[in-house]
């Protein structure tokens, strides 16, 4: 179940953008709106949306990033509305997959 929580960055600044940050497990997941000052990085919407409290045990520092599905970096300013995503690291590589599905289809054929 979602649940979402809005954090300001103390401060002032002429022009605030919203955005929120994401992250999931298979059983939960977080939705925190921060408002930041216009010009902020990814990064810098993580470290203001404290994530990392409702996930004690996620690797940040590790996970890869992105902004609607798409991967960015730590250093991608943002815009108004942008959706930060924190992935989790995958459970198989894709490689892997192709060669057991691969494998498996093969076997199927032989029977």
């Amino acid at each position: 179940m979602a649940s979402e929580r809005n954090h300001a960055v103390p401060g002032e600044s002429a022009e605030m953008i919203t955005v929120e940050v994401v992250y999931a497990l298979p059983d939960k997941q977080q939705v925190i709106a921060v408002t930041l000052p216009k010009g902020s990085t990814v990064q810098q919407a993580i470290d203001a949306s404290h994530i990392q409290d409702y996930f004690p045990g996620m690797d940040l520092a590790a996970a890869k990033v992105g902004i609607f599905s798409q991967r960015a970096t730590r250093e991608t300013v943002l815009q108004p509305g942008y959706r930060v995503e924190i992935y989790r690291p995958l459970a198989l590589d894709p490689t892997e997959i192709r060669r057991r599905r691969a494998a498996a289809q093969q076997k199927k054929q032989t029977k």
